[in-house]
């Protein structure tokens, strides 16, 4: 299955690429909401032929660990790895004073991964806030509301 996401986050392209890159920043928003991933269970080395690893703690201590292997890391630009059977590419273009992510993934996978991605990327967008304006233009003609 290969599908893309794109948002504009409020966060120059330094920052977005810092929050995919730095253990600390990853561990605030990656994974579903049911799980946390506790910094010191987060290990990434950006680098071609460095590894990812996270473990996503839930309840009653559920543990789910997830890796791969980065193809690309370029700063602040550009990443490419490795997930199970999926190839994901994580692109960073500045937007004005924030960056436009795109988010591409390349791969067999099943429902509840995609899900499980599209809830992480609400998150991170939650965290690095969203620029003004809908996320999805309203269809021709309908009412919008206005503060």
């Amino acid at each position: 299955m290969r599908y893309s996401v794109e948002r504009t986050l409020a966060a120059p392209p330094a920052q977005v690429y810092a929050a995919w890159t730095v253990p600390r920043c990853f561990a605030l928003w990656f994974g579903p909401r049911i799980f946390t991933a506790p910094p010191d269970r987060v290990v990434l080395d950006p680098r071609p032929g460095g590894a990812w690893q996270v473990t996503l703690v839930g309840e009653h201590g559920f543990e789910a660990t997830l890796g791969g292997v980065y193809h690309e890391a370029r700063a602040p630009a550009r990443l490419v790895f490795t997930t199970d059977d999926a190839l994901v590419t994580v692109t960073l273009t500045p937007a004005g004073d924030g960056t436009a992510l795109c988010f591409q993934h390349d791969g067999d996978t099943q429902e509840h991964v995609r899900a499980a991605w599209l809830e992480s990327l609400d998150r991170l967008t939650e965290h690095l806030g969203r620029r003004a304006g809908p996320a999805v233009a309203p269809p021709p003609g309908a009412a919008t509301s206005r503060p």
